[in-house]
């Protein structure tokens, strides 16, 4: 019987994540932890209101000798700025930190995002689990892979320990709030002038089924998850219904404000092939890119 810690519990996907690991007959306990409490009930799940920068989320580790940590928490908040950097980037850190002294936990998975791939010119057209890394990145893109490096240390500090990374694309769902899905939710939709990029994007039920199978199967190593097909994005405002306004590249920061999504995205693009994780542990996304873009006309 297995006790499982999940971080970020209280936003997608990680309040479904929870209630579907506490209705597994192998999960004994599941613990949520999140600076906010849920806004939805958690049947079957024990939350804790911490910051994963804390000693409590620390602690939690030892007292409740949890086994396996789902974490989330890196996918949280405006990535590459202030508290949001702070709370992803040093507490992952802070949690790592923890995770390496506790001796009942034998697995540790992370909810990445195919944002360490970047997007330029010269790159992949088509990214893969080997694709190497860009240097030099920033924003959400230097983050998320920071925090796989640091994860890929605790691996290196306990061979004991299974550890999974999911690079999840840029999630779509009727409950996402997203830089992304809040940019192409927009009135009019301001795009780069000259640049049509192509999206890939993943419906949250999809990305929680991934975390649920790679958690449950014991799976090691590192898989992008998602959907099937790209749209550019001149298709994908079109779908939606939404106009576009294309300004100059050198305007389009004052366009976006401060939580939309990073200009590289918006002027290469980024397209990954998950082909690993349908081969070695048989998943594959129920939804398209194209149905889970218009699964954003749902929001709740």
């Amino acid at each position: 019987m297995r006790r499982i810690l999940v971080t970020g519990v209280s936003r997608p996907p990680g309040s479904a994540l929870a209630r579907r690991l506490a209705g597994e007959p192998e999960v004994a306990r599941v613990i949520g932890v999140d600076v906010t409490p849920p806004r939805d009930d958690l049947p079957g799940v024990e939350f804790v209101r911490a910051d994963i920068r804390s000693p409590v989320a620390a602690g939690l580790l030892d007292s409740e000798q949890v086994e396996t940590i789902v974490h989330l928490g890196g996918l949280s908040g405006p990535a590459g700025r202030g508290a949001g950097r702070e709370v992803a980037v040093i507490g992952t850190m802070q949690l790592l930190a923890a995770a390496r002294r506790a001796m009942t936990l034998r697995a540790f998975v992370l909810a990445s995002s195919t944002a360490v791939y970047g997007a330029g010119p010269n790159d992949a057209a088509l990214a893969t689990e080997d694709t190497p890394l860009p240097a030099g990145a920033s924003g959400r893109a230097r983050d998320a892979a920071e925090i796989e490096k640091y994860v890929e240390g605790l691996a290196q500090r306990r061979p004991d320990l299974r550890v999974c990374l999911l690079r999840l694309a840029p999630l779509a769902g009727p409950t996402v709030r997203t830089p992304l899905a809040r940019y192409l939710r927009r009135t009019v939709v301001p795009t780069m002038l000259g640049y049509d990029p192509r999206l890939q994007l993943l419906h949250e039920d999809d990305a929680v089924d991934a975390l649920l199978r790679a958690t449950l199967a014991e799976a090691v190593g590192t898989y992008n998850v998602a959907a099937e097909g790209a749209l550019y994005l001149s298709q994908a405002t079109r779908r939606l219904g939404r106009p576009q306004l294309p300004v100059p590249a050198a305007m389009l920061p004052w366009f976006l404000g401060r939580v939309d999504p990073p200009l590289w995205l918006l002027r290469y693009g980024r397209v990954v092939d998950a082909a690993r994780i349908k081969k070695e542990l048989g998943f594959a996304p129920t939804y398209t890119t194209a149905e889970a873009l218009q699964a954003l006309r749902e929001r709740r």
